[in-house]
């Protein structure tokens, strides 16, 4: 964009109004001059996009003969882009830092894990529980009659599941 810009920038240490007044104050020979390199350096322009555009059109035909495609080229892109993201001291911090924080997140999991399951034990292991338990035996052996009380509360929950189960299908034959 700088090479467009009709408008003179100031040096550094020169005044922004001097050059306004340098303007002002160029004789007509120094303006036609001036006028003469502005077309050169705009012909030259025109000329250097104009090559460039040839050169592009010889890469686009160079590409097309190898069979190289737009989604190759972004695949290699994105390969070689991620390959310098990967090569930096931030991601490899980033990456480094999140695997500890994952490792302590698994590690929290596990310990609230045990614990849960350690809570369970205790509750099962409670008397309230276990006197739910022997209520539950009691019905069942009521109810059922077959087996005498004294088995655990997953094989009187398992008993029940199927003596439902098994009155549902029955019904459904009847129908």
């Amino acid at each position: 964009q700088g090479l467009l810009r009709s408008d003179s920038i100031p040096e550094v240490g020169e005044d922004a109004a001097a050059t306004v007044d340098m303007a002002e104050t160029l004789s007509e020979e120094e303006r036609d001059e001036l006028r003469k390199e502005l077309a050169k350096v705009e012909e030259e322009i025109q000329t250097l996009s104009q090559v460039l555009a040839a050169k592009e059109k010889h890469l686009a035909e160079i590409k097309r003969k190898l069979g190289i495609n737009s989604l190759q080229e972004l695949r290699q892109n994105i390969t070689k882009s991620w390959q310098d993201v990967t090569s930096t001291t931030a991601y490899k911090k980033t990456s480094e830092t999140l695997s500890q924080a994952g490792q302590k997140a698994s590690a929290a999991f596990s310990s609230v894990g045990s614990v849960i399951t350690k809570k369970f034990e205790d509750v099962r292991n409670s008397p309230t529980f276990k006197s739910f338990e022997e209520k539950v035996e009691n019905l069942k052996f009521k109810v059922g009659g077959s087996k005498p009380a004294g088995g655990d509360f997953g094989e009187v929950l398992n008993s029940a599941a199927n003596a439902s189960a098994t009155e549902t299908i029955a019904e459904q034959t009847q129908e």
